[in-house]
């Protein structure tokens, strides 16, 4: 079991503080030990998450309102068992950050062969289908987790 995750995409505002929230439930419910972190490739720094994900989040009961971007680091890629991102090209850049990193780093729709556009200034309908999309992903890896 993996007991240290880290979920990454680009700004760390959008896809991958609701991946972390939901995982994190998840994992929970399931009475799972793990640590879940997000962060970003080019992170905004400091930044909340994103309005429509606060809200998407918060229908379903999780609040990610106290959630801040950072950017990810060669110690926070060693300190992950495992990195789950959302694009390819995020994965190229996390090797390129850290690249003892390659082993741990899968995409986030890895099992179902699937990236997680980002929603960033989109209109609600494009948050709501990368949230299926999350939703999807992370369902095929808790069968694996």
């Amino acid at each position: 079991m993996f007991e240290k995750i880290l979920v990454l995409c680009t700004g760390n505002i959008c896809r991958s503080p609701m991946a972390e929230a939901l995982l994190r439930h998840q994992l929970e419910t399931l009475g799972r030990k793990a640590e879940v972190r997000s962060a970003g490739v080019g992170a905004l720094r400091d930044y909340p998450a994103d309005a429509p994900a606060q809200e998407l989040m918060r229908a379903r009961g999780l609040d990610i309102s106290a959630h801040r971007a950072r950017q990810v680091t060669p110690e926070l890629a060693r300190w992950a068992d495992l990195i789950l991102v959302m694009e390819s090209r995020q994965r190229e850049a996390m090797i390129d950050i850290d690249p003892a990193a390659r082993g741990k780093t899968y995409l986030l729709g890895h099992w179902i062969k699937r990236e997680v556009p980002d929603p960033y200034q989109q209109p609600a309908t494009v948050y709501d289908q990368a949230l299926g999309l999350i939703d999807e992903s992370l369902a095929s890896w808790m069968k694996k987790l």
